[in-house]
């Protein structure tokens, strides 16, 4: 399904309310001068709050599982609002509140 592509600009959060950014954005790929994010870059995760019991345990890393299937740059799937992504060390999801642009839709 087609949806709106991620740039570095997007704001995504991981489950429990931590700030994610991309560790390599696509510098090839520029949407309203904001470059492009690719599936292949893991998120760092700061900020996250989660506890396990009386153990903290918060989101460090955001893998992405899922990107565009037919957009691609340099062979690598760009990341789309309905991306989906898995945390590390918890496995819980993240969620992308804005894919920080609005007139690039991909699939």
């Amino acid at each position: 399904m087609p949806g709106l592509a991620l740039t570095q600009a997007g704001t995504v959060l991981c489950a429990h309310g931590g700030q994610a950014q991309p560790t390599a954005p696509l510098p090839r790929v520029l949407i309203s001068g904001t470059p492009a994010v690719g599936q292949s870059a893991p998120y760092v995760v700061a900020g996250c709050p989660f506890v396990a019991g009386t153990v903290p345990s918060p989101c460090v890393t955001d893998t992405w599982v899922t990107g565009a299937l037919r957009v691609r740059s340099g062979g690598v799937p760009l990341l789309l609002q309905d991306s989906q992504s898995v945390c590390a060390p918890n496995g819980t999801p993240s969620t992308i509140v804005s894919p920080g642009q609005t007139r690039v839709r991909a699939q």
